[in-house]
């Protein structure tokens, strides 16, 4: 079992220091070239990864340009278009619904403000966060996945379990100025090692300060289960 730092300050600040080192290059995964693309991108990336929306929108981005091509597509073609993503019927209609409220209330570009984005129909504070970051250069908090979800809970950040209260908690302790990269350290190390079931805990660069690595801990601090 590994030992924590003194203060989750402390520990935050260490996690951040070690997975930057190991992911020096670490950054967003999913391909776009504007603002609507990104919105977009990361609607469809909910429960679904990174690799299959990347291999999906490569097509959608040549068909669809502009918020007024969404808007006005029919919804069985752009859901058909969809049709290798998770939830693609609904998915479709978020975006859909959401084009129409940017070209209806936006003059056809995506708003920079938390509020107007939570505003459009499959937006909620995570989808936000990201299109403020890589979209407009806005960093208001932090953008918690799965992975960061994970993460947090298991290195002793939080035990919260609610991603807007894992937030809240991560934003007292991470320095701001790392809150977007953050996000994309976690995600690297989540996918390499620290993954949902089996985390490589020997090749961890964080298991001697993580409360959850196996060789002694019996309890997964992410799930609360026992290894």
């Amino acid at each position: 079992m590994g030992t924590p730092l003194e203060s989750q300050t402390e520990q935050a600040a260490e996690v951040v220091d070690r997975l930057e080192e190991a992911y020096p290059d670490s950054t967003i995964s999913l391909r776009y070239s504007n603002r609507l693309e990104l919105l977009i991108a990361v609607i469809l990336s909910a429960q679904c990864t990174d690799e299959r929306v990347n291999k999906e929108t490569k097509t959608l981005f040549e068909k669809y340009d502009g918020a007024e091509d969404y808007a006005n597509a029919a919804q069985d073609e752009l859901a058909e278009d969809l049709n290798s993503i998770t939830y693609y019927n609904s998915k479709a209609e978020y975006i859909r619904t959401s084009c129409e409220i940017i070209l209806e209330e936006h003059d056809g570009e995506v708003p920079d403000t938390m509020d107007e984005l939570t505003e459009l129909s499959g937006v909620g504070r995570k989808t936000a966060n990201v299109v403020l970051q890589h979209g407009h250069d806005i960093v208001e908090g932090i953008v918690v996945d799965t992975h960061v979800q994970r993460l947090s809970r298991r290195l002793g950040l939080t035990e919260e379990q609610r991603p807007e209260a894992i937030e809240q908690e991560l934003m007292e302790l991470v320095p701001e100025g790392y809150w977007q990269q953050f996000t994309h350290l976690c995600i690297d190390h989540g996918r390499a090692i620290c993954d949902a079931r089996n985390p490589d805990c020997a090749d961890c660069v964080l298991a001697d300060i993580c409360p959850s690595e196996k060789g002694d801990s019996e309890i997964d601090l992410a799930s609360g289960e026992h290894w």
